[in-house]
């Protein structure tokens, strides 16, 4: 039986679920398979109608979802309720998307004479592409998780989708998916819209199935080249979208420092301490100007991390990986130890630790990721001294700048050196909130798997789809959206935009 554990007490307790077997997992992806095209004869409206129940269903049970991940988890119940928002607001932003049905890309080119000549007629939209394997986070047990963006994202593509419980929260993700297959079934989808697979095995076991047309994937490096490996020796790769990583690169101009150097000091500290530093968009390393200015900042970051006690850590691969990296950083001759909170014994926890280091001394060892509360701060006395340490910066998924107006020169500067680096630039504020919206990207070079996609956002259901192109078809084997007389979405005719 599968147990899990509360990381405040490090308490074990059984769950009540096995292991998925082999066998089991196969038949689980076949049903979704069996789904995907019984799902095929629906419309965009039906599809936008379960996304709303969907959502429905996850504020209807708040109140127990809350209670299990947090005794899970340990992110406390005001985060985790605010995260069953966020998921729910995924659900009905992925409805509104499929209602409005700009995601579907539709061109249409009628047949006629060219500059090249007669040319026929083609008919281009996106479409769906099969059961969508997706594996929960450890540090989002709703909204990058069973009930998560992935899931919202697939559905809304017209996919069906096999989960991977996340053994952090094992029953957080058995009930969340219970919440979420009642509520599909209550509504009309066929079973095996939606199903679950428990246990590493079993999760390599879905990777690797012959059904499955692609892998959403959030969490660690270690764990992502595993599954890129399994799907590198299946016989079809698929692709595989996976945020494995990020430092989150983030510059305080000397005149951001000069005009506000407790304000930005007090956001760092919270930004880098959020959720326990665990969010991959936690900034990692911080550049800072020498200066009196610099050093206000600094001591003011010191004072908040040395005041502040230790927190509560997913896990304990989480809390043994990051003391063995705070270990190593820490041993690195280059890097002080400015600041370190106060340990506590029970349960998984981990004190906010700031360390510092000259830029010019910045390498790729110090410049790794600590899944938790650290922050390198990196002095630096001009902007020649970031742009060479930034070569021992992984790219990212963001990067952000602090500065004032009159630096603007110096800025877009740094903008040209850290745009090809990430996803996301991030002016004046702090890139852990990721707001789930029609203009977000969240991803980025590698580490994360494809930089042309985002797994927040509306654009994420673009993962999950493929072009397909119609040439000289009847009109009675298109699609709906692609036959002339459709109106209501956004389609490309002859070249031109249609909006209705």
């Amino acid at each position: 039986m599968l147990t899990t554990t509360d990381p405040r007490t490090r308490a074990v307790a059984p769950t009540g679920l096995e292991a998925t077997t082999a066998e089991q997992a196969d038949a689980i992806v076949r049903a979704a398979q069996a789904a995907f095209a019984a799902v095929a004869g629906h419309d965009r409206a039906w599809r936008a109608g379960l996304l709303d129940a969907l959502a429905d269903a996850l504020e209807a049970d708040r109140v127990e979802l809350v209670a299990v991940a947090d005794r899970e988890t340990g992110l406390g119940t005001a985060r985790l309720d605010g995260e069953v928002s966020r998921s729910a607001f995924q659900f009905r932003l992925f409805a509104e998307a499929v209602r409005e049905g700009g995601y579907l890309e539709v061109a249409i080119d009628h047949a006629g004479q060219t500059a090249l000549g007669p040319a026929p007629e083609l008919r281009r939209l996106l479409v769906p592409i099969g059961p969508v394997a997706v594996f929960g986070s450890s540090n989002f047990p709703f909204a990058f998780s069973v009930a998560g963006g992935d899931t919202a994202s697939a559905l809304a593509g017209g996919n069906a989708v096999v989960l991977k419980a996340h053994s952090s929260h094992l029953e957080t993700s058995a009930r969340s998916y219970a919440v979420l297959s009642d509520a599909a079934r209550a509504y009309g989808a066929p079973d095996g819209l939606l199903g679950i697979v428990y246990g590493t095995a079993a999760g390599a076991a879905l990777v690797a199935h012959p059904l499955v047309r692609a892998v959403g994937f959030t969490g660690s490096l270690t764990g992502g080249q595993a599954l890129m490996d399994i799907i590198a020796g299946r016989d079809e790769p698929i692709p595989f979208y996976g945020e494995l990583s990020s430092l989150n690169p983030l510059v305080i101009t000397p005149g951001a420092a000069a005009a506000r150097a407790t304000e930005i000091a007090d956001g760092l500290y919270g930004s880098f301490t959020l959720g326990s530093g665990q969010f991959c968009t936690k900034p990692g390393v911080a550049f800072v100007p020498y200066g009196a200015d610099g050093d206000a900042l600094v001591a003011r970051l010191v004072e908040r991390a040395t005041d502040a006690a230790a927190s509560v850590l997913l896990n304990e691969r989480i809390a043994t990986s990051f003391d063995e990296i705070r270990g190593r950083l820490v041993g690195e001759g280059a890097v002080q130890l400015l600041a370190r909170g106060t340990d506590r014994g029970e349960g998984f926890t981990a004190a906010p630790t700031v360390l510092g280091v000259e830029a010019t001394a910045l390498t790729a060892e110090i410049a790794e990721e600590a899944f938790g509360p650290l922050i390198v701060v990196a002095r630096y006395g001009d902007d020649r001294d970031i742009l060479a340490a930034l070569d021992a910066v992984p790219d990212s998924l963001t990067a952000t700048v602090h500065s004032e107006p009159a630096e603007s020169d110096a800025v877009a500067a740094l903008v040209g050196e850290l745009a090809p680096r990430v996803g996301r630039l991030v002016f004046d504020g702090y890139p852990t909130g990721v707001r789930v919206s029609w203009a977000q990207h969240h991803g980025g070079p590698w580490p994360s798997t494809n930089s042309q996609h985002t797994s927040v956002g509306v654009s994420a259901i673009r993962r999950f789809l493929r072009p397909l192109a119609y040439q000289d078809a009847p009109e009675a084997v298109l699609p709906a959206e692609l036959r002339d007389g459709y109106r209501g979405i956004p389609r490309r005719v002859d070249g031109r935009l249609q909006l209705d």
